[in-house]
């Protein structure tokens, strides 16, 4: 017959090692989405000529059913280029390994100048 003392043991290992598999699983994810917006500073934004990083349009970057879904705003709500910053996004992640990828568009909140990185503001002149 198994003891209490063993019961709560094996129970203790089992928790243990999944902790140990939820710690990898969420490392492995911020790790995935460190790739991702690295890989998004290659998306540079036709216009402006500068990554959609560093214009601050990505609002959002995430892991869901082990696909990449990003949240990203425009400039302004009538700018066309859309289609093209986002057929540019699923070619740079389908680099990555990644056969789709889910890309919102939201305008909240709205773009704004605060959004810029530094290295935006320096190749803008501001």
């Amino acid at each position: 017959p198994t003891t209490s003392y063993q019961l709560l043991t094996i129970s203790l290992k089992i928790f243990l090692n999944y902790l140990k598999i939820f710690n990898m699983s969420k490392q492995n994810k911020e790790e995935q989405i460190r790739q991702i917006k690295n890989k998004l500073y290659e998306v540079i934004d036709p216009e402006l000529n500068i990554s959609i990083v560093d214009l601050g349009l990505i609002y959002e970057i995430d892991l869901k059913n082990n696909q990449p879904y990003i949240k990203m705003t425009l400039t302004t709500i009538g700018c066309p280029l859309f289609s093209v910053i986002q057929k540019e996004i699923e070619d740079k992640l389908k680099e990555l390994g990644y056969d789709k990828v889910d890309v919102e568009l939201t305008f909240d909140p709205p773009w704004s100048m605060d959004r810029l990185s530094e290295r935006a503001k320096a190749m803008l002149g501001i």
